[in-house]
């Protein structure tokens, strides 16, 4: 199999957990595009959805999949109970790194409010330690060189993500070279700095369930919460 029908394979798998009757959030990315796809033969049991991208946010309703905003939901007392969302890397402890198409900050916020959070990745995603994909902070324009300098003091090469800007109106520094032993720690000190609209790493709230497709098949690793549950 190729990477794309092993992530093709790792979203159709998911497809299994989305409740009947309930709103679904959809996150961003070339795996969760093959996930999208595969909402449209049960998108008669999606009331609606909440999107962390407009890039998603455009597929869905191509397909006629209602699209909601997060606040209205939430207003409405109305449970979120499952997110789907790809990532960049994953490690053991499913802590993962996010951020390659610049949904971070949208995907961190739906992540949050959403009961479980399951990611779907090909195992070319999965690492012991994380830090061989950049990781993606995102920034207030004016913080650009500040926020560059205070990378560079933790030992990263700070690039620009050249001629892009997010969904919110903001820059990406990307961070290459790190080795993220403790990404909860890193992920609380860079969230501190002024400037910082926030960081790619999932460490506060990791995935609950991680769903691996290699060319042996797809498994699942369940974090200690979902576990838990069964």
């Amino acid at each position: 199999m190729n990477q794309d029908q092993l992530k093709r394979e790792a979203a159709l798998r998911a497809l299994q957990y989305v409740p009947k009757g309930a709103i679904l959030g959809v996150g961003t990315g070339s795996t969760v595009n093959f996930f999208i796809d595969g909402l449209a033969a049960i998108k008669d049991q999606i009331p609606g959805t909440v999107s962390s991208s407009v890039k998603s946010t455009e597929r869905l309703l191509a397909l006629g999949i209602k699209v909601l905003e997060l606040n209205e939901v939430l207003a409405a007392g109305q449970p979120i109970p499952l997110y789907v969302d790809g990532a960049d890397e994953a490690n053991d402890r499913l802590e993962l790194i996010k951020g390659g198409g610049g949904a971070l900050t949208r995907e961190k916020i739906i992540a949050q409010a959403a009961g479980q959070f399951i990611c779907i990745v090909d195992q070319s995603k999965c690492v012991p330690v994380l830090g061989r994909f950049p990781l993606p902070v995102e920034v207030v324009p004016m913080a650009e060189q500040m926020v560059a300098a205070q990378l560079r003091a933790l030992g990263a090469e700070a690039r620009l993500r050249s001629g892009f800007i997010t969904d919110n109106g903001n820059i990406i520094l990307d961070a290459h070279g790190l080795r993220i032993e403790d990404a909860r720690a890193l992920e609380t000190l860079i969230n501190q700095w002024p400037g910082v609209v926030t960081v790619g790493l999932f460490a506060h709230r990791p995935a609950d369930r991680l769903i691996i497709a290699s060319p042996e098949g797809v498994r699942e690793q369940a974090g200690a919460a979902a576990a838990r549950a069964g």
